[in-house]
């Protein structure tokens, strides 16, 4: 559950989470789909019993998650989201998730998605704000509203090859949050601080693991 940040130390342990980590995870997304928790439409329950659960057995907590990528035409290309691996075996969404990715007119595309850029900030935006709406159910915070705005900055010299000393990502980014909740300001600045803390997102661009890139020559099918 990368976009879930609840970690913190008054988690409750819930009875029955001995029992087998798929079993038990099993039992939690049930439940998830069926009850409505009474803070912010987070099940802080069943969350804090999967964090129990995956606790006392690690294994099962070992995730890849996949995104296929096809070419369309010029620069528009599709990304499918549909199944990862996790508890032990091959597990799928409830229905197939797909992104466009293009690019503005600017640069001389037809703009039929949003940036791979801007689909990074969007990604980041998601991690921080499900993270804010989860830590607040968990410490009992009511959320009227919460709106995550996130800037990058960029110069194209870099990825357009003009000048090789700058780099071809963003140099930096800015978060802001706009929220409304019955909580003091210091307590929803605690809310940002934690959900920053535990952002899956938020690591993978200040603290970037190895990427390892390969390809390799496929025969062209019919009607390609």
């Amino acid at each position: 559950m990368p976009s879930l940040a609840i970690t913190e130390q008054n988690a409750s342990v819930v009875p029955g989470a001995s029992l087998a980590i798929h079993r038990t995870l099993g039992t939690i997304i049930m439940t998830t789909q069926t009850h409505t928790s009474s803070e912010n439409g987070v099940d802080i329950g069943a969350i804090l019993e999967a964090r129990t659960a995956l606790g006392d057995n690690p294994e099962a907590g070992q995730f890849v998650w996949r995104a296929a990528c096809e070419w369309i035409d010029g620069i528009h290309s599709r990304s499918t989201i549909e199944g990862f691996f996790g508890l032990g075996e091959e597990l799928k969404h409830d229905r197939t998730f797909t992104i466009d990715a293009d690019h503005p007119p600017q640069f001389a595309a037809a703009d039929l998605g949003a940036t791979p850029v801007e689909i990074d900030l969007s990604a980041l935006a998601s991690s921080l704000t499900g993270g804010v709406a989860s830590i607040a159910a968990n410490r009992g915070i009511h959320l009227n509203s919460a709106k995550a705005i996130v800037e990058g900055d960029m110069d194209l010299a870099g990825v357009m090859g003009i000048d090789p000393s700058i780099r071809n990502g963003f140099n930096d980014i800015r978060v802001s949050f706009e929220i409304a909740a019955d909580a003091t300001e210091d307590e929803i600045a605690a809310l940002v601080a934690q959900s920053q803390k535990r952002s899956a997102v938020f690591d993978i661009i200040t603290n970037p693991g190895s990427v390892k890139v390969e390809a390799k020559k496929v025969n062209q099918t019919n009607g390609s």
